[in-house]
């Protein structure tokens, strides 16, 4: 995996307390594999910065690829501008899609792998061509995209409680936990991605509605913002790779037995169950 390096403005280091990068990756993979939950790092770490949120995030997944896990695409999380506010940042973040986190539609997601798990209703980018920022724009991004379609994000927080700051979960990979994909490839030219409406359906209640405003004013220009991030760090999105856009609406947590479906108008939809 490639390295993210940093800004020198924002260093690894910090003058009264030492981070271990290596240790506290190891730690959540240990985490994510016991299936229990650590303590916030923010409550333990008060000056952990994003820099070393990212740090981590890199250890934890260099210990999964190292278990033949294999990186099929990205996720953009703090979309909206209530999670922003809710964490005190003024931007998104993203984390790493494995292929050990899909769940094919008609399976049923196990709840024992899961800590704390909420569902997120989604528009997913599958990309036929590489995209490098900086400066992609929408525009780069629609020609740059096979198809868009429905999906869950099953989030799910190595983190006691939920009780996380950005750097937590960023460092925890997002907070990635498993995702769903759904039924149909739309070109997303033959769609306005801005008003796209989404009903979100738990056991046959609707439980949240939502449209694609709500990713950053469109799904497509969340992508394009991770793309350009991504530059900054000398990476780029690849074709092939799916791109999670973020919540078109609140997480809805889930226990055993729930069964959801999102439907996206233009798009179509996409159902998962737990056991």
């Amino acid at each position: 995996m490639t390295p993210i390096p940093f800004n020198s403005q924002e260093d690894l280091t910090v003058t009264d307390t030492f981070i271990n990068i290596d240790a506290l990756g190891d730690e959540l993979f240990h985490a994510l594999k016991s299936v229990e939950a650590i303590a916030p790092l923010t409550e333990r770490y008060p000056h952990l910065t994003l820099a070393h949120a990212y740090a981590i995030q890199q250890r934890l997944m260099a210990r999964r690829l190292e278990q033949g896990e294999r990186i099929i695409g990205k996720k953009i999380g703090v979309t909206s501008k209530a999670v922003m506010d809710m964490l005190g940042v003024g931007q998104p973040d993203f984390g790493q899609l494995t292929d050990r986190m899909v769940v094919n539609q008609g399976d049923a997601v196990d709840m024992s792998t899961l800590i704390q798990p909420k569902a997120e209703g989604e528009i997913a980018f599958v990309l036929k061509h590489d995209l490098a920022g900086p400066g992609v724009t929408v525009a780069d991004v629609l020609r740059a995209t096979e198809g868009v379609m429905a999906c869950f994000e099953i989030v799910d927080s190595r983190v006691r409680n939920w009780q996380i700051k950005i750097q937590d979960t960023v460092a925890d990979n997002a907070s990635c936990g498993v995702f769903v994909l759904g039924d149909r490839l739309v070109d997303p030219r033959q769609l306005d991605l801005y008003t796209t409406g989404m009903v979100l359906e738990k056991n046959g209640q609707v439980v949240g509605t939502g449209a694609g405003a709500a990713t950053m004013g469109s799904p497509a220009i969340a992508v394009a913002w991770l793309a350009n991030t991504l530059g900054e760090l000398g990476m780029s999105l690849k074709a092939g790779e799916v791109i999670l856009s973020g919540a078109l609406s609140a997480m809805v947590p889930v226990v055993a037995g729930d069964n959801l479906r999102v439907s996206i108008a233009g798009i179509g939809g996409c159902s998962v169950r737990f056991v």
